[in-house]
């Protein structure tokens, strides 16, 4: 794993050196590696432990407007000169882009480290005694567990001919449990850049709990409710929109943004800002070519106030970039990566106490696009789905499928919890808080 600046130095000046005997002097690399461990369980007992260590590189070249990327795993002299030899080939093969820029330019940058030294060797003994104590929780309730405890250090350099030279490196460790009854499920999920704010135990018993609680579902018609969304079920629904916070989205017509900007588009208590550098985010505080990702203010109090821009599509409006830019050459320009939504001061407790009639959901799954101007989904509820009654929590209901525009869902939020990191299925990590939202619009009862 290249996670010493002298070897990713070194790594560069061969690409260089490979380049320049071939007559091209304008390269950009990318130098990662990532060294994975992971324990997996299922039926109360751990079934498997596998670890794996990757390096790679990645190299673009630029050719009289012309540029491509080849990718490879080998980062010896053979390895190196293979892959630049196929990337300036493939380079002189491509299609002349009007609009394609020169490479990045070194800027001011304020470094960002994530890395925790006890998270980065975790061993698999101390993974299997955090899996033992989880399974405890779930097993004790008479229910079967299965999930994941995985751990990871990553490295991340971007270099370029111009003189931009950068830097990440990150851990994180991830927990996933499903607690499994007779007829009901609870499931929990959490991620962490330190081990130590992780706790499986804690998640185990929160998802036996879950299916301690929704046993004997019973049937709700379907139809509009009040609901008490959790972070997790937010993020994986919410976090279907944020592709299209995107100039280039917006340029080529696909964005539900299109002649919103500036407008007023959901309630007065959404603000939802996109931050690297957030205390409780994760990610490269830099995009794909190099630029520092700057706070965007995405929504201020309903209102859509700013999008991201990469290089190009920054060139194209005569703006700054954002640093929000995927790797060049790609088709989808930029997007915002690092999600903050605000939150209020409403605990899930109170959301409960308040509501006279409507439902809890813990999560949200198969999540599939309708209508993509008025940024209508579909999907299902899962893994505990509760009737709220009177203010309480009375038992579990069948699994719902939704149809839902998530500009009407940002419109009818009543409540925010304070925000919390939250993990899901569907869409990346994000800083978000509970919901409770009025007419939330359940279509049907599902089979399970």
């Amino acid at each position: 794993m290249p996670d010493e600046p002298q070897l990713v130095a070194e790594t560069f000046d061969r690409v260089l050196a490979e380049a320049r005997s071939r007559g091209v002097r304008d390269v950009e690399a990318i130098v990662s590696g990532s060294s994975n461990a992971l324990t997996r369980f299922a039926n109360n007992a751990i079934h498997q432990n596998v670890a794996e260590r990757t390096a790679q590189l990645s190299v673009r070249t630029v050719i009289d407007g012309r540029t491509a990327r080849a990718s490879t795993n080998r980062l010896d002299g053979a390895g190196i000169r293979d892959v630049v030899e196929q990337v300036v080939a493939i380079t002189r093969l491509t299609a002349a882009d009007a609009d394609l820029l020169p490479l990045a330019e070194r800027v001011a940058f304020e470094p960002l480290d994530r890395f925790d030294e006890r998270t980065a060797f975790v061993s698999p003994q101390e993974r299997a005694e955090a899996v033992a104590e989880a399974i405890q929780q779930v097993e004790g309730a008479g229910q079967t567990a299965a999930g994941i405890y995985s751990t990871e250090l990553s490295t991340l350099s971007l270099l370029n001919s111009r003189g931009v030279s950068l830097s990440y490196t990150e851990t994180m460790a991830r927990f996933s449990i499903t607690a499994m009854a007779a007829d009901s499920s609870g499931w929990a999920k959490a991620s962490a850049c330190r081990v130590r704010d992780l706790h499986p135990s804690q998640l185990a018993r929160q998802a036996a709990q879950k299916a301690a609680a929704s046993r004997a579902p019973h049937e709700l018609l379907p139809g509009r409710y009040t609901v008490v969304l959790e972070p997790a079920a937010v993020l994986d629904l919410v976090g279907q929109m944020f592709g299209d916070f995107s100039a280039t989205a917006i340029r080529d017509g696909r964005s539900f943004l299109n002649d919103r900007i500036a407008k007023k588009l959901f309630g007065a208590n959404i603000t939802i800002t996109d931050n690297a550098r957030h205390s409780l985010q994760s990610g490269a505080p830099f995009d794909g070519e190099g630029v520092p990702r700057k706070r965007l203010t995405l929504v201020d109090r309903g209102v859509v106030r700013e999008i991201a821009y990469c290089r190009q599509a920054a060139a194209a409006e005569s703006v700054a970039p954002t640093g929000h830019g995927f790797s060049v050459p790609n088709e989808i320009g930029e997007a915002p990566m690092n999600i903050v939504i605000a939150g209020g001061e409403t605990t899930v407790d109170q959301m409960l106490a308040s509501t006279g009639h409507g439902v809890l959901v813990t999560r949200l799954w198969y999540i599939r696009e309708v209508d993509p101007y008025e940024k209508i989904f579909t999907g299902m509820t899962r893994d505990g789905t509760f009737l709220i009654e009177n203010g309480e929590v009375v038992g579990g209901i069948r699994n719902f499928r939704f149809n839902q525009s998530l500009i009407e869902l940002l419109s009818n939020v009543e409540a925010l919890s304070p925000p919390v990191r939250a993990s899901g299925e569907e869409t990346f990590d994000m800083v978000v808080p509970a919901m409770k939202a009025h007419s939330f619009n359940f279509t049907e009862v599902t089979r399970f």
